[in-house]
């Protein structure tokens, strides 16, 4: 009788890819080509359709910053940011303490008030 030998060959998981920002963003920008599919563009570059579909979602809520390319209908949100005067604030603040009452105006600093309580508080 002879032996027979059964050889097994086990492939290892093929390692997680990781995709720069950059990459994820390009790949983003090439789905938004009218006639262009998720699905196209994911077999193209090696990635699940769901991987690139989840990207589309960060790339709409502002989270992944998407190239121009040329014939895409999108347009990633820029952030502005909007100087703002401070509130012109108008009235006073009135501190009582015992006997004693000091008015002072509204714009005063917390700190200031802070210390004028502490002060006044130590008197009475």
């Amino acid at each position: 009788m002879e032996a027979v030998r059964f050889v097994e060959l086990l492939a290892a998981p093929a390692a997680k890819r990781r995709w720069s920002d950059e990459a994820k963003g390009q790949m983003v920008a090439e789905t938004l080509v009218p006639g262009v599919t998720v699905n196209e563009v994911a077999r193209r570059h090696g990635v699940k359709a769901n991987h690139l579909s989840s990207w589309r979602t960060l790339a709409r809520m502002g989270k992944l910053v998407v190239p121009e390319v040329a014939g895409a209908e999108f347009t990633a949100p820029v952030v502005v940011t909007q100087t703002s005067e401070p509130p012109i604030v108008t009235g006073t603040i009135d501190l009582v303490i015992g006997p004693v009452t000091v008015r002072l105006d509204a714009a005063t600093p917390a700190a200031r008030v802070a210390e004028l309580v502490i002060a006044l508080r130590a008197c009475s």
